[in-house]
């Protein structure tokens, strides 16, 4: 049985501990620890978190390999200090069946940088039109516990109750893409004053809003759980934390690039920066950093969205919306969230490990450091500094909006069920 010593790393920010383990297990956790033949990795000064776990990844297999694949998806996963991503639907073929997911969910097993938990589609094709084989894939091999049409919205309202009434039978959850389709026609960006500047489509925040009001209503009346993704307006926490106050089923989510970037960026016209939903204002990233710190907004979630290099190089119009993120993720939050004081490295691993995990109830992730668990780790160097420099990336594509930029934080070590996965910043 292969053993590892993590010495001196403080466990979720605490104090310093030595943690040991011993196969697929924490073994012990505690200081002075000793083990005959053990892998040591002295971790003096660096941060240890459960595994991160990313509700919203896109990794493109099968259809779009050009893009991204579950390989490359799942290496670059590791290399953010993931042990477990949420794969969306949006592929070619569309995962609206059982074989499809069970493909995805198999790659995934095959390589091992991770484990890959397929989301299946709400609708046939995501056409909005029929819902998909919910039940057959929940029983599949692959399990799957979330359904979502990300990249389109489920406009229609009583798609969306069947789909609640649909999942409420096996404790299944749909996140929604919350975009009114006709209140966006033509849209470029968010709807403000740049976009009145630049002459581009604007999209309104009550877009989003709309549609999450209704949807916490429905869920409500269903009785059925319902998770928001990328959550972008300050409009849009408002309705969230309303929802949950009158006792309302509700999770939202909130990425990394919405914790930071705003719409001042697009008058660059650099593709980079268009994302769906738009890059929105000031006041909308100081009120989800708020609501990402007092509960409101649960979760981060990547929306880790590759694509390759001609989607992006174009003209602004023409160019595809999205932007990888598993791999500066960790960074970004520890920015803007721990860096300001908003967030504790305890209140990261909730919200970026045991929220996410118990949402998409994915099985050994998302537990507490300690003996008897599942070692799946992350080893964090928080004193690390440096420029963004996306050839260095493990992903297939390289559209990040952070290039260049400083960013703190690093992860060093990533073990899935003790193996490691990255070892001194370098993929296993």
């Amino acid at each position: 049985m292969s053993k590892i010593l993590i010495r001196g790393a403080k466990v979720l920010g605490g104090e310093a501990q030595d943690v040991l383990i011993e196969g697929e297990t924490i073994a012990r956790v505690g200081t002075g620890l000793e083990a005959d033949g053990a892998q040591v990795v002295e971790a003096e000064g660096r941060i240890l978190l459960p595994g991160l776990v990313d509700l919203h990844t896109h990794l493109r297999e099968p259809g779009r390999e050009d893009s991204e694949t579950v390989l490359t998806g799942t290496r670059a996963a590791a290399s953010g200090g993931y042990t477990a991503v949420f794969a969306m639907a949006n592929t070619f073929p569309v995962a609206d069946t059982a074989g499809v997911v069970e493909q995805v969910w198999r790659l995934g097993k095959e390589h091992g940088y991770c484990d890959v938990q397929p989301i299946g589609a709400v609708t046939v094709g995501l056409e909005g039109k029929k819902l998909a084989e919910l039940g057959a894939m929940h029983d599949s091999a692959a399990g799957v516990t979330v359904f979502s049409d990300d990249g389109k919205c489920v406009d229609d309202a009583v798609i969306m109750r069947r789909a609640l009434e649909y999942v409420k039978a096996f404790g299944g959850v749909v996140a929604q893409h919350a975009q009114e389709p006709r209140l966006t026609e033509g849209a470029q960006m968010n709807e403000g004053v740049v976009s009145a500047e630049l002459g581009l489509g604007g999209w309104p925040a009550v877009a989003e809003e709309s549609v999450i009001a209704r949807d916490v209503l429905l869920a409500e009346h269903v009785g059925s759980r319902v998770h928001i993704c990328h959550l972008s307006t300050a409009g849009s926490v408002e309705i969230v934390r309303w929802a949950k106050s009158r006792g309302i089923d509700v999770t939202a989510e909130v990425t990394p690039h919405h914790l930071l970037l705003t719409d001042e960026l697009v008058r660059t016209y650099n593709p980079v920066y268009k994302v769906n939903p738009p890059l929105r204002t000031e006041r909308d990233v100081m009120a989800l950093r708020e609501a990402l710190a007092d509960g409101t907004i649960d979760i981060v979630a990547t929306d880790h969205a590759p694509h390759p290099h001609e989607d992006k190089d174009c003209e602004w119009a023409a160019a595809a919306m999205g932007m990888v993120g598993l791999e500066t993720a960790l960074s970004v939050v520890q920015h803007t969230m721990v860096e300001t004081g908003l967030l504790t490295w305890e209140g990261v691993a909730d919200r970026m490990s045991f929220t996410p995990a118990r949402i998409g109830a994915a099985e050994g992730h998302g537990r507490p450091v300690s003996a008897g668990e599942p070692a799946n780790l992350t080893l964090v160097d928080p004193a690390y500094r440096g420029n963004v420099d996306p050839a260095g990336f493990a992903s297939r594509s390289r559209n990040t909006p952070y290039e260049g930029r400083e960013l703190p934080g690093r992860v060093t070590h990533t073990f899935l069920r003790g193996r490691a996965t990255l070892m001194d910043g370098k993929l296993a």
